[in-house]
């Protein structure tokens, strides 16, 4: 699933949030270790700034909100823009152990019209004998307000479950190892990576990339705070049906090929690939055998060179299966893993602005830099943001 995100800007003028919608309902639910990849992410740019960057990846869909000049309503407000911290006060933000239930009325009763993960998010609109009625994306509802958190508490909770993200929006955008255009370059990021920001300052974000922490300025770089918001029924039945197609014929793409990878001289045998998944392990297997190749920007030869997107675009592809050359967008491909204690090998592993190859015992298999090549390393190294199953 691709991402939609919207951008929540304030207006010059005085204006305020309308936000259409119905119900959320809640029961919880227990946890599996294949998570939903559908979900709504809400951006909100030109804010404050997040003091904390959240593990979980976002899931978008997309969220309905809209303008309203307060002439327009009767109401007289500040001409101050609203920050980040007024949009985070009108958030609901759900607290289970996986998901609530969203239901069309304020009542156990209701019809389930959707899902609400935990930590995600909705927009309050109103609160009727316990129940919060809020917005989510396409799915409008009520929840029970003791599976959630709004107001002052929601606030703080925001800058917990939100990530900040900086989006490049040039051809090759400069990592440096200072916020100043007279340092050191620390690496490359490619046009619409997504990297996660660690620290802002003025006109330049803290940014995680694979080469360490550095900088890069914001007048290359777009950014907003990421929440998961809901899923319908309508799109969580779509998306499992797409999802279930894909395995599918990623399954039957991979059988074709699975003899003629073994009968080709298989694995490397210094590293030991360990799962159930017999598939992924024919992936991971085969990724292994070009350990000490060389990392080359914008690359995707497994011999000759390939960055870490196109190391894992080029393996998968032996397997007949296509992804893209980016490591933002494969956060959305496949189905996602409630975390690295789930993965199996063969599972694609996305971090800020890089991505690997689980192999099993903890381990990746990934083209790193131009100083080590392709190598292996503990799935841990760096923060995860997504573990994603193609099989």
């Amino acid at each position: 699933m691709n991402f939609k995100t919207i951008r929540v800007t304030a207006c010059g003028i005085a204006a305020f949030l309308i936000f259409s919608g119905m119900g959320l309902t809640a029961e919880a639910a227990g946890n599996s270790s294949v998570l939903p990849s559908g979900g709504v992410n809400l951006a909100l740019s030109r804010g404050n700034s997040l003091s904390n960057v959240a593990s979980d990846t976002v899931m978008p869909i997309e969220a309905i909100i809209e303008w309203a000049t307060a002439e327009e309503a009767g109401i007289v407000l500040s001409d101050a823009e609203p920050t980040e911290e007024d949009l985070f006060r009108n958030l609901v933000i759900a607290q289970v152990t996986n998901y609530v239930n969203v239901r069309s009325i304020p009542s156990e009763e209701g019809e389930i019209v959707g899902k609400l993960y935990n930590n995600s998010v909705g927009t309050f609109i109103s609160e009727e004998n316990g129940w919060y009625q809020i917005t989510s994306g396409s799915v409008t509802g009520y929840v029970k307000g003791e599976f959630c958190v709004t107001g002052e508490d929601a606030v703080e909770l925001a800058r917990k479950v939100g990530t900040r993200i900086a989006t490049v929006n040039t051809t090759t955008l400069k990592v440096r190892t200072e916020p100043s255009l007279d340092a050191s370059v620390l690496g490359l990021v490619p046009l619409d990576d997504e990297l996660v920001v660690l620290e802002e300052t003025e006109g330049w974000v803290k940014v995680d990339v694979e080469e360490g922490n550095g900088w890069i300025s914001t007048e290359y770089a777009t950014l907003h705070s990421e929440f998961v918001q809901a899923e319908s029924r309508e799109e969580e039945a779509a998306r499992l049906a797409k999802e279930e197609e894909e395995r599918r014929r990623a399954r039957e793409a991979a059988a074709a090929k699975a003899a003629e990878s073994a009968s080709s001289g298989g694995a490397a045998q210094t590293y030991t690939v360990s799962g159930d998944s017999a598939m992924g392990s024919s992936v991971a297997e085969y990724a292994l055998q070009f350990v000490g190749n060389p990392y080359v920007y914008g690359g995707t030869s497994l011999t000759n060179g390939a960055d870490c997107s196109g190391f894992v675009m080029s393996v998968y592809a032996n397997f007949g299966v296509s992804l893209p050359h980016s490591s933002s967008a494969d956060r959305s491909q496949g189905a996602a893993v409630d975390g690295i204690d789930n993965a199996q090998p063969g599972d694609i592993v996305c971090y800020s602005g890089h991505v690997g190859l689980y192999i099993g015992n903890g381990q990746i298999v990934h083209a790193s830099n131009s100083r080590t090549g392709i190598i292996v390393s503990n799935a841990n190294y760096r923060n995860i943001l997504a573990v994603r199953r193609i099989f």
